[in-house]
């Protein structure tokens, strides 16, 4: 398929089938999935970064033995906006994964601040060491870059119901 927006996502996969959440570091990939109704994301994976292939290859893996249909990168966007290499790197990802597997379908979600949440909740209530953090944080940063993505369609679902039912309302129909 091919790069799709957020909000085209659910209409772009199959449904009841999952998909991934990546928070695509310097060393590592964290990796997140979500069920098949599409409401709850858990981290998953971390996948050391050596060569894309190898990436890719276990990415995909991930993606054929729990059937997930998409995958959702979080794109570390400048704090004013702007993309900068970090944010052009996450595309060249996508990019690359697309010419390995043609029919997979991409969208991307805001991750600023992801890792910086992660971190504050992991000192916070899970009262974690800096090495114990380490180890979870890209894992923890993909399900919250991921269940982001999620809550974003579930409220874009329900404004859209509102919107009928008001119109509806407008009318004179009873929704």
């Amino acid at each position: 398929m091919a790069v799709v927006d957020l909000l085209e996502l659910t209409e772009a996969t199959p449904a009841y089938t999952g998909w991934a959440g990546l928070d695509l570091g310097e060393k590592t990939i964290g990796v997140a999935v979500c069920d098949a109704t599409r409401t709850i994301a858990s981290p998953l994976e971390l996948i050391r970064k050596t060569r894309f292939t190898q990436e890719a290859e276990r990415l995909f893996a991930i993606m054929d033995e729990r059937r997930l249909s998409a995958i959702v990168i979080g794109l570390p966007v400048n704090m004013d906006g702007t993309e900068g290499p970090r944010a052009q790197s996450c595309r060249a990802f996508a990019r690359n994964l697309l010419r390995l597997r043609a029919d997979l379908v991409i969208a991307f979600w805001d991750e600023r601040l992801s890792s910086a949440a992660v971190n504050r909740m992991l000192i916070d209530e899970a009262d974690l060491t800096r090495a114990k953090r380490a180890e979870v944080v890209d894992r923890a940063a993909a399900a919250y870059i991921l269940q982001g993505a999620l809550d974003r369609i579930e409220d874009e679902r329900r404004a859209a119901e509102w919107r009928a039912a008001r119109e509806a309302s407008d009318r004179g129909e009873t929704p």
